[in-house]
């Protein structure tokens, strides 16, 4: 063979050689089209769920987070911290509205247990609870965990998409209203809920630390 033969064989292979690398290329990128793409490892989902955007961020405080809770979790972490935050809300407008009508001697009528009335608890608080019969606290307690475990279990979980209980309306008043007027009540209870968790606070340093609260008389 000579030289001319033996490098037009060469020549030949090496053709060959990129057809074959030019058809497994092209296999490889059909396969790849019917492919799902993975996931880059280590890759943050963006957040769907922005905090300044909820109900609350009113004037003239606006949007308050002064240590960035809402930044550092997922859209479940920040769902579940507004649902808390409505939660105490609740809980300190109602514990505050129990305060000032038992420091100003309003009472339920009839009796607590049998031969001991609501009147006889006390005007004070802490004492009223302390006076409250065993069996009234365990009952208490047990209707306040039977709220919270029904409000866990709803499906799809509020960290999910479900719903929170943004509103508490027996008579149907709340879905007759604007998107508008539903975002100012949400606003509202909020905002009654933050000064009454605030008060609530101040309610028990005042009875536990006199002169704790200079606004609250003794």
């Amino acid at each position: 063979m000579t030289s001319q033969q033996q490098a037009a064989t060469r020549i030949l292979r090496l053709h060959r050689h990129m057809l074959r690398a030019r058809h497994l290329a092209l296999s490889l990128g059909l396969a790849s089209a019917f492919t799902a793409p993975r996931a880059h490892v280590g890759r943050v989902q963006p957040s769907m769920v922005a905090a300044k955007d909820m109900p609350g961020n009113t004037n003239p405080v606006g949007f308050f987070d002064p240590m960035g809770l809402s930044s550092g979790g997922s859209d479940e972490t920040i769902l579940w911290y507004r649902a808390a935050e409505l939660k105490h809300s609740r809980v300190a407008m109602l514990a505050c509205s129990g305060w000032l009508l038992n420091c100003f001697d309003v009472y339920w009528p009839g009796d607590i247990t049998h031969g001991t009335p609501f009147s006889s608890l006390g005007s004070k608080p802490f004492e009223a609870w302390e006076n409250v019969p065993y069996a009234g606290k365990i009952q208490m307690l047990m209707f306040v965990g039977l709220v919270e475990f029904l409000s866990e279990v709803q499906k799809p979980h509020y960290t999910k998409g479900g719903d929170m209980g943004l509103q508490c309306d027996p008579l149907g008043i709340y879905n007759q209203m604007s998107a508008e007027e539903r975002i100012t009540r949400q606003n509202r209870e909020l905002n009654n809920g933050r000064l009454a968790m605030i008060g609530i606070i101040s309610f028990f340093s005042a009875a536990n630390v006199p002169g704790s609260v200079p606004a609250i008389p003794q």
